[in-house]
């Protein structure tokens, strides 16, 4: 196994092994840069997944101490768990659903596309859909995505037939059973779908793409790569010249270590990434690193999120199969006549009986409640999940009132939905309803949104210093050798499942950073 020294100078430290931090570590690895990857949670694999999930979420899930503040209803009913992310090797890729959906051109050009939004603060992205086109062809096949590269789509279960017969009934004509990074059929030495229905769970077929099993396993192959587990990474140093040069963490057993540094990327999720550079001030960086221009932490988007539940006369076992194997697209265009800028997007989800106790109506009781949990076998569901629009009072902060662990204040995320979001989800829930209706469903249920997976935007690309964080290779304006490597660097949210263009991202900021380590310029 490669270790190094912790005073190795020479390496570059990534910060979270999630769909950014181990893809980009593989392809560092793959170019022969030696890498230090520091992962605040322990390794999981296929064979200790559990199939169960409450012991799941206590298994994978990111738990430590959050707060929350604004009007959206999550901070009402999960006041400390904003996020529904996870702390384990191969982050949140563990967890992910599988939807790999490419960002539209439009969606790049939000601020060209919409004109000003009254209270959005919309900026175009420093890059187009054509300079990454050839990054997201990179990446799906890396990921086996299918309806790419000949790869066959997954089989449609129950929950999916009900939902394409309602979509055609609704004159749909963009439905299908998607883009998923989940091998329908065996590929790069991983099997395919055995449509065991616990995705959220951890895919213990291995089918589903995850940094756990195939980029952080080939980066060890290569000898360049040192895994840290169980490193929760407490802040970033710099030099008198103000680039980074050193990251201290605390391991396993609470000890603090230090080390060493020629390049930083953080990967950390949208909300540990800026409170990992807030907690970083130093008094060249008194609002902490890289945040000169104060828009660390700022532009948190979620998506615009709700879930509808049908019940029907006959059973439908919603539960079995591929969970969110489904998709609607027709929505997922701008059509201002609707009422909103922007778009969204129609897919396939189910719960659990116990999850759908915890997040159907968080808070309710009665025969209402108990009678859509007595109909389990006879429900159908889908996901809404369409761009919301970047706010600056949208955002991550340190709550230094409550400390960690480690006596580090905790990230506060504040958010509040923007009319925009309110009137694209008025729009979903009642197409979702329609879709459903159209086939026959008895009663249908608007469910509010979870706690977000899709975090997204607090360290935003910017062409110009003054409007984010970093540029469009993720390289901190401020700060040449720090990058940003997750979708924190995201400038507006765009209506589709992000992890596609994370890892395609990713792959490209790896070219950037091996080319600037070779030319000495970082």
């Amino acid at each position: 196994m490669t270790t190094y020294a912790f005073d190795d100078d020479s390496v570059v430290v990534i910060i979270g092994s999630g769909a950014g931090g181990g893809t980009l570590a593989n392809e560092l690895c793959q170019k022969g840069v030696p890498v230090v990857l520091l992962e605040a949670g322990q390794r999981q694999s296929p064979g200790t997944f559990i199939n169960d999930e409450w012991p799941s979420f206590e298994q994978l899930a990111w738990l430590d101490k959050r707060t929350t503040s604004g009007s959206w209803r999550v901070a009402k009913d999960f006041p400390n768990l904003p996020a529904w992310i996870c702390k384990t090797v191969g982050g949140t890729t563990t967890h992910w659903a599988g939807a790999s959906l490419r960002i539209h051109d439009y969606e790049f050009k939000a601020l060209q596309t919409y004109g000003p939004i009254k209270d959005a603060n919309l900026l175009d992205w420093p890059l187009t859909l054509a300079e990454l086109e050839p990054y997201y062809a990179k990446a799906e096949d890396k990921m086996g995505v299918t309806r790419t590269n000949n790869v066959p789509g997954l089989p449609g279960n129950n929950n999916f037939k009900v939902f394409y017969n309602g979509a055609q009934k609704l004159g749909y004509k963009e439905c299908s059973t998607g883009h998923m990074a989940i091998n329908s059929q065996p590929r790069a030495g991983r099997a395919a779908c055995q449509q065991l229905g616990f995705c959220f769970q951890g895919c213990k077929m291995g089918a589903k793409w995850s940094t756990l099993y195939t980029e952080i396993p080939a980066a060890e192959a290569t000898g360049k790569l040192e895994l840290r587990t169980q490193a929760h990474v407490l802040h970033i140093e710099h030099d008198a010249k103000g680039l980074v040069n050193a990251v201290v963490y605390a391991d396993a057993a609470g000890k603090l270590q230090r080390q060493s540094a020629r390049a930083v990327c953080v990967a950390g999720n949208a909300i540990e990434t800026p409170r990992l550079l807030l907690n970083s001030s130093s008094s060249r960086f008194p609002q902490g690193l890289a945040n000169g221009a104060g828009m660390v932490g700022k532009h948190y988007m979620r998506h615009m999120t709700g879930s509808v539940f049908a019940e029907f006369n006959d059973p439908i076992h919603f539960y079995r199969g591929t969970i969110m194997a489904g998709i609607v697209t027709d929505e997922a265009h701008n059509k201002p006549e609707r009422g909103f800028v922007g778009g969204y997007e129609m897919e396939t989800i189910s719960l659990g009986p116990a999850f759908m106790g915890a997040f159907f109506n968080p808070g309710a009781w009665g025969r209402d409640f108990t009678r859509v949990l007595d109909q389990y076998t006879k429900l159908a569901g889908m996901w809404l999940v369409g761009e919301d629009m970047p706010r600056e009072s949208n955002r991550v902060t340190l709550n230094t009132e409550v400390k960690d662990a480690y006596g580090m204040p905790v990230p506060n995320v504040h958010y509040d939905d923007h009319p925009n979001d309110v009137a694209m989800r008025e729009h979903a829930f009642t197409q979702g309803e329609a879709l459903y209706k159209a086939v026959g469903a008895l009663k249908t249920h608007r469910v509010p949104p979870y706690p977000s997976t899709h975090n997204l935007g607090t360290c935003r690309m910017s062409a110009k210093a003054e409007d984010g964080v970093c540029n469009s290779h993720g390289q901190c304006h401020e700060v040449a050798n720090l990058f940003i490597s997750d979708g924190s660097q995201f400038t507006t949210s765009a209506a589709e499942n992000p992890t596609l263009t994370i890892v395609t991202l990713a792959i490209r900021q790896a070219d950037y950073i091996a080319d600037a380590l070779k030319a000495k310029s970082i």
